[in-house]
């Protein structure tokens, strides 16, 4: 039977990943269900979308200044939030596939769905970080770089964690 999602599940997703690459953190992890993890992922995109949000709705432009605050909420989610999302989506996906190929070469245990999580839970600090500095200075695309950057060297340690494949004797 499965359980009730609480918020100390996401508390404590979030506690985690923040600790990555711990062993501990690692293992802890691994035992969240997908689910969990991309609404947390969901709720993290959010949380990033505040900073360019706020802004748009102090300094609206063309067509957006004439807009009552519930459609400008609505074109905000059409045309901001959900591009966003789905290209993060699809970022994630591209690193955990080259992570899962860099870990079949490192001769580790791990699959697809394994990387998948982990590099989700790995934006975490980025995601944070750039929601922070944002309110207070506008970013460029460079600090995208540097987060995937980080997300690959976050992976690479995971990787490193988890034991290598018993080779079968033949």
């Amino acid at each position: 039977m499965r359980e009730r999602v609480s918020y100390m599940q996401f508390w404590k997703t979030f506690l985690h990943s923040l600790r990555l690459p711990k062993k501990q953190a690692v293992f802890a992890l691994n035992r969240t269900g997908m689910d969990i993890v991309v609404i947390y992922l969901f709720l993290l995109l959010i949380i990033v979308c505040i900073p360019s949000f706020i802004d748009q709705m102090h300094n609206p432009s063309g067509f957006l200044s004439d807009m009552n605050l519930f459609f400008l909420l609505i074109y905000f989610f059409i045309f901001y939030y959900l591009p966003l999302t789905l290209i993060v989506f699809i970022l994630l996906s591209i690193i955990a596939y080259l992570a899962t190929k860099l870990a079949h070469f490192m001769k580790r245990k791990l699959k697809y769905s394994i990387l998948w999580k982990m590099s989700a839970l790995s934006t975490t600090i980025p995601f944070i970080v750039y929601t922070i500095i944002a309110f207070f200075h506008p970013l460029n695309h460079i600090f995208v770089l540097i987060s995937i950057v980080f997300i690959c060297i976050l992976l690479l340690k995971i990787i490193l964690i988890y034991p290598k494949r018993n080779r079968r004797i033949s």
